[in-house]
């Protein structure tokens, strides 16, 4: 019974992604699909990344449907009869970065490698910067206003 019902919802999203179709669907071509994902430290396979696949409409933005794939020990993954046209792709990986980019289908077969890269550590204002403070120091506001500052009060002090 659990099978039924994985091959129902497969083939729900199936018909969703093709009622979906995008520009340049209407001839009724399409494309073969295979995507490679790696590591892009040293370029070995990712096992079990989600690579979903969204329709783009005449406007850019993604039309309904879509499909969701998942890459095998090999980091391969792939979908024959995605229609002809743009096509939005995004791959999904726990501990590395999300990975998204537009791509025009135009030929029978294409092949994508991805290349996922591991999360950069966040800016904070609280830790020290070394390249910063060579710059804040040649142009700082504060310095030419500290400046400007002292021979005032020392113009004021003379007439008196």
């Amino acid at each position: 019974m659990r099978r039924r019902e994985w091959v129902l919802a497969g083939a729900l999203i199936l018909m969703g992604f093709l009622a979906g179709r995008p520009v340049g669907a209407e001839d009724g071509a399409v494309a073969s699909l295979r995507f490679v994902v790696v590591r892009d430290h040293n370029g070995k396979p990712l096992k079990n990344a989600a690579v979903v696949l969204h329709p783009l409409n005449e406007k850019g933005k993604q039309a309904r449907g879509g499909l969701e794939l998942k890459t095998d020990t090999d980091g391969h993954a792939g979908f024959d009869g995605i229609p002809y046209g743009p096509l939005r792709v995004q791959v999904l990986m726990t501990g590395y970065q999300t990975f998204g980019e537009d791509y025009d289908i135009n030929k029978p077969e294409m092949e994508i490698t991805i290349k996922l890269k591991r999360p950069q550590g966040q800016y904070s204002i609280y830790q020290d910067h070394p390249e910063e403070k060579k710059d804040d120091k040649k142009d700082s506001p504060k310095a030419p206003d500290q400046k400007q500052a002292e021979p005032q009060k020392q113009q004021e002090q003379k007439p008196q």
